[in-house]
């Protein structure tokens, strides 16, 4: 159950207007929240849509409880790094999906937090906030409901990346470079004039003699960003041999979402989160 108080700047509006442009509850949520009674109070009472809201009224709404629809629960370890009402951070381990598809439907990172949640009494949709590739380790974020994914959705979450990649790279340095599906290829991205704007800062942290520790942080979010990126520079990831990058001392390319911060969408705290680099590139680095 969420709770507003209007500001002396929104009041006069209707309640659901109130809802929408304050609060962002999304206008599926809005429609859910009008058919169920009792599910929009105005200090304490029923309220419809329509009612007017003024200065200092107290709107409480109650969030729709979902479920995993068409996720089934398996037992399978989730390291949780944040977990309140609303949020769940995981860290996800390297080679499992986020999200089921055909050939992956028992063992992705929905399929372990079903299983935690019900274990918990718990049942809720699974909305990934942010999203890794199957290979890629790290920080995912999954929000609770419906309100908080459209919220979070919305936030300017601030993610870094450790990297590691062929050859030296001695000062920081940003590519800038649209980026879009090969024409070859249903998978592989390429820089493309005709692609959408992407853009990737890199740092570098340490150099290995054969590959460089980079800080990314990205800028925009496409599919593939940084490796694609990387490749395009001459420095494609260890173990990313779709982008050119040799799979000699790791068998998956390395890359890992260690940092998360955020403005919490329900109580405006600020959350910042890490995760430790996963076993397989820990080995690399002390090989």
């Amino acid at each position: 159950m969420l709770e507003f108080v209007v500001d002396i700047n929104f009041e006069k509006l209707t309640v659901g207007r109130y809802l929408r442009t304050y609060c962002l509850v999304s206008a599926r949520t809005l429609a859910k929240l009008k058919r169920i009674e009792g599910a929009i109070l105005l200090n304490g009472k029923p309220a419809r849509a329509v009612d007017i809201a003024k200065f200092g009224d107290r709107i409480t709404i109650e969030i729709p409880s979902g479920s995993s629809e068409g996720v089934t629960s398996f037992d399978i370890p989730v390291d949780v790094v944040y977990e309140d009402k609303y949020l769940i951070v995981l860290n996800k381990p390297p080679f499992m999906p986020v999200h089921p598809t055909k050939i992956h439907q028992e063992d992705t990172l929905a399929n372990a937090l079903s299983f935690y949640a019900e274990n918990r009494g718990e049942h809720y949709t699974f909305h990934a906030v942010n999203r890794l590739d199957r290979n890629t380790s790290g920080l995912v974020i999954v929000a609770k409901d419906r309100h908080t994914a459209s919220v979070m959705s919305q936030s300017n979450i601030t993610k870094h990346y450790t990297a590691f990649v062929h050859g030296k790279i001695a000062e920081k340095g940003t590519v800038n470079a649209p980026i879009a599906l090969s024409p070859d290829s249903k998978i592989v991205r390429v820089v493309s004039d005709t692609g959408k704007a992407s853009v990737t800062h890199y740092e570098p942290l340490e150099y290995k003699g054969s590959f460089t520790v980079l800080k990314l942080v990205l800028e925009t979010g496409r599919t593939h960003q940084i490796r694609c990126h990387m490749s395009y520079m001459g420095h494609p990831l260890l173990g990313d041999d779709l982008y050119g990058g040799s799979l000699d001392k790791i068998s998956r390319h390395a890359l890992h979402c260690g940092y998360i911060s955020f403005m919490h969408p329900i109580s405006n705290e600020y959350v910042e989160l890490t995760a430790d680099l996963p076993t397989d590139m820990k080995t690399v680095l002390d090989f």
